[in-house]
Order: C-alpha cells, then structure tokens, then sequence
C-alpha cells in the first residue's frame, strides 16, 4: 500500500511537483498529508523543527491541539459533523446542562464538539503522520519532562520535524510564513 521508494512519475518537475507525487504514493490522504506538511512548515523554526508546543496569543497549546484545530474548519460542512452538532445538542438537553440561554448553550455545545473533534482529528493526525515517516517526509520524537524519547508517555509531547522533499515547505515564500513564526514555539521547560 505504501511505497515510500517508489519512482517519480513527475520527470524535471518541480521540487513541489515532486513533493506531490511523493504523497500520492505515500499517503492514503495525500491532501490532507500536504495540509499538514504546510502546516507545521508555518510553525517551524528554521531548522525545520515544529512542537513541542504553540504559542496562540498568551497561551501555549500542544501542537497536535494546534493543528487538530487547525484543520478542523475543513469538516464544518461535512454532514457527519452536522449530526454530530445535533447529537451533542441532544446529549446535553438529556442530562440537564442546558442552561436556555441560546448564547451560552451555542457556547457549550461548540466547546462539547470542538473536544470531540480534537479527539478523533487526532486518531487522524497520527495515522498520517506516521505515513509521512515511513515516507521519510517527518521525523518524529517526543520532548518533555526529564528526558527526550522516541516514545511518548512520561509527559512528553510530539516534536515534528520536516526532512526530505518536505524541507523546501520551510522558508517558502508562497506560504507567506511571517517572521515570527520562530518565536511562536513553546517550550515544555518554559513554564
């Protein structure tokens, strides 16, 4: 199913044509595979280095939240997000947590389903992460409290690295990357 090896069928193209092709034969979702190379190439320091956290304002989030959110726009219309907005709605009026307030039961009700999104965007943010480095696209390792590890657990979060043909994403002038996109990198030891 995988063939990170396989032959570029984009002769003289492009570094980006190349990147391209690559997914289409590395990745079961190569679109959503190219969205999030593009995304952690907007949050990557210049050596290509993402995580292990986000600076979002004030706050500083986990880059697998940052870019679970990210993506989440991409659903909005999707039907089975709709139901979901309306399965949420059900569940809180059964147990009671609806105040009547239309205002603050909409708030309630997006958060509810923002936290369901996030969970399940992350099942998907692994599995095609974890293609991008059996495609040599992503090194991955997990930075944290104590000890860096290959592994996650002990509090450690994920840093994401951009290698290979993915590398030409950083720096690119066509994703308008903005000069402080080093300083919004958290650090787990920062705080």
């Amino acid at each position: 199913m995988f063939h990170a090896s396989a032959p570029s069928r984009v002769s003289g193209g492009s570094d980006l044509s190349l990147l391209l092709d690559q997914l289409s034969h590395c990745s079961s979702r190569p679109r959503y595979a190219f969205m999030l190379l593009t995304l952690i190439a907007e949050v990557a320091k210049p050596d290509g280095s993402a995580g292990p956290e986000i600076k979002m304002g004030k706050s500083l989030i986990p880059l697998r939240d940052w870019l679970c959110d990210a993506l989440t726009p991409m659903g909005h219309r999707d039907p089975r997000r709709m139901a979901l907005v309306e399965r949420v709605r059900e569940e809180l009026h059964k147990s009671e947590k609806l105040s009547g307030d239309m205002n603050a039961d909409d708030i309630l009700v997006q958060e509810e389903v923002r936290n369901r999104v996030r969970a399940s965007g992350k099942t998907n943010l692994s599995r095609s992460i974890s293609e991008l480095v059996k495609a040599g696209l992503i090194k991955r390792h997990y930075q944290g409290y104590r000890v860096d590890h290959l592994n996650r657990g002990a509090q450690r979060q994920a840093v994401y690295t951009l290698v290979g043909r993915a590398r030409m994403l950083v720096g690119s002038p066509s994703h308008a990357r903005r000069a402080t996109a080093a300083s919004r990198q958290g650090d787990l030891f920062a705080h």
